[in-house]
């Protein structure tokens, strides 16, 4: 199936899905697409699965029950409508989530953690089946089927995330991913982890980057079942997350739906540590007091739990890659936010911090962000800022977004952290004189009058956390001075 064909299915879906009641926007109608090309492309899987053990005189044990197959319910011409409905919802559905692994990296996991969380949305049985007949046209054993869909389903995630709303801190734009990834060069045999998993960009832009190394047969099974590890709390970005792996080629994607910061980091040990670390998580959250006591300092913001959860996660000699909002890196009143900056740079080598422009994160957030780019070898000498530069001085906005371009320059200076117009060694001495202020533009010798400012709402939010943080902190103790 050529590219315009298959991108006309997919968007023919789409149209159909929009029209249902149950459907309200490309949330909703990405969600759905996802469980069904699961399910499909499962078929196609299993079809060839057998195929193969047929010609090796060998009896192939199928996954699901026959009834539950993709071509005796979704293919079913008497199988419509209202009864097409009952069944999805009351049949399908239930048992797919009740499926248990007999083994390691066992199929029926993956498709148990999806099916525990899918809910069909779409009301009318008669618009599904429209759904159905088309996605099977799509070929799952076709190798250029299953690229060409992997590209197509990214632009679904990312029409999702520009659509703004919560949907958006699931997705994070490809040329950020790709830069993390390619600027940290990971290596097979290492363990890849994102915390904040969301739709895998991360995971599937490592897998994407490592594949054409994985040259036996030895290395690639280390890469589709030992290499990528994620947790991400959300059912939808769950679902999205591991069919994008799948479409992507990570058979068996272990990720882990959970809250990640309901871990007592203090708890973690080594076996629970990994190579490489690459996360964008989401920022603005609140947690709960109980939630706070996992960490040894406490703040409301998830980005900072985040942040030292990562620093406990990673192995020695790992390397990580972090997004960050620009209040995390200038605040320095916050106790918490000052205390893990400080830990940051004298028990990691903090070497790089690459501060993005404003609007990256347009339509979800306007909210200014930096990369963090440390590993676990040494302690902080000194630290590399870069500033990347608008193109012809258009500023970003939702129809004109971060491109590869963009970290162009970047990308070729990194290794060397080369002193120029866009970036500045800065000692830690000369940081730890500003109060462990990291925000680039402070440090900046080329800054010029017309620095380029956040928005006041945006300062507005910063404030409104440290007043939060700090009330927090006078309620944790009693009127003696005792903390409670």
């Amino acid at each position: 199936m050529t590219r315009d064909s298959l991108e006309n299915l997919i968007k023919n879906c789409t149209n159909i899905l929009r029209t249902d009641d149950g459907i309200s926007g490309s949330v909703h109608y990405t969600e759905a697409l996802s469980w069904i090309l699961f399910l499909k492309f499962l078929d196609d899987q299993e079809k060839e699965a057998a195929l193969e053990a047929e010609m090796e005189f060998e009896e192939y044990d199928y996954i699901l029950d026959e009834k539950y197959r993709w071509g005796s319910w979704a293919k079913n011409p008497d199988l419509t409508g209202t009864e097409l409905i009952k069944f999805v919802n009351e049949e399908l559905i239930p048992y797919l989530a009740a499926l248990r692994g007999e083994k390691k990296a066992d199929r029926r996991e993956v498709i148990s953690s999806i099916f525990s969380e899918v809910t069909n949305r779409v009301n009318s049985g008669y618009l599904l089946k429209d759904v159905l007949l088309k996605i099977d046209d799509i070929q799952f054993n076709s190798s250029d089927d299953i690229h060409t869909l992997s590209v197509l389903y990214e632009s679904l995630l990312q029409k999702m995330g520009d659509d703004g709303g919560n949907s958006g801190e699931f997705y994070t734009p490809r040329p950020v991913v790709r830069f993390i990834v390619e600027t940290i060069g990971p290596e097979i045999g290492q363990t890849i982890f994102d915390p904040a998993a969301g739709s895998c960009g991360f995971l599937v832009e490592s897998n994407d980057y490592l594949s054409s190394k994985a040259d036996t047969a030895a290395k690639v099974r280390k890469l589709k079942e030992e290499t990528f590890y994620g947790k991400e709390k959300t059912p939808l970005a769950y679902l999205l997350g591991l069919m994008n792996m799948l479409l992507h080629g990570v058979d068996y994607p272990q990720i882990e739906k959970t809250n990640t910061l309901n871990v007592n980091i203090r708890e973690i040990d080594e076996s629970d540590k990994f190579d490489i670390i690459m996360a964008n998580p989401p920022f603005g959250g609140k947690e709960q007091k109980i939630i706070q006591q996992n960490f040894p300092y406490q703040t409301q913001s998830t980005e900072v739990l985040f942040l030292q959860y990562i620093m406990k996660s990673l192995k020695f000699d790992g390397k990580a890659g972090v997004v960050v909002p620009e209040g995390v890196l200038f605040q320095t009143n916050n106790c918490a936010y000052k205390a893990v900056k400080k830990e940051l740079i004298e028990k990691f080598n903090l070497h790089s911090i690459v501060s993005l422009p404003n609007g990256v994160f347009l339509p979800y957030s306007p909210v200014k962000t930096s990369i963090l780019f440390f590993d676990k070898t040494k302690t902080t000498k000194d630290v590399w800022f870069y500033e990347i530069p608008l193109i012809e001085g258009k500023k970003l906005t939702k129809n004109n977004g971060i491109s590869l371009k963009h970290f162009e320059h970047a990308s070729k200076i990194f290794k060397e952290r080369k002193e120029t117009e866009h970036s500045w060694l800065v000692s830690t001495e000369e940081i730890f004189g500003n109060d462990i202020n990291l925000s680039a533009s402070q440090y900046n010798p080329h800054k010029n009058e017309e620095e380029d400012l956040m928005e006041p709402e945006d300062y507005s939010k910063e404030i409104q956390i440290l007043l939060e943080d700090a009330l927090s902190l006078v309620s944790s103790f009693d009127i003696s001075g005792d903390r409670k």
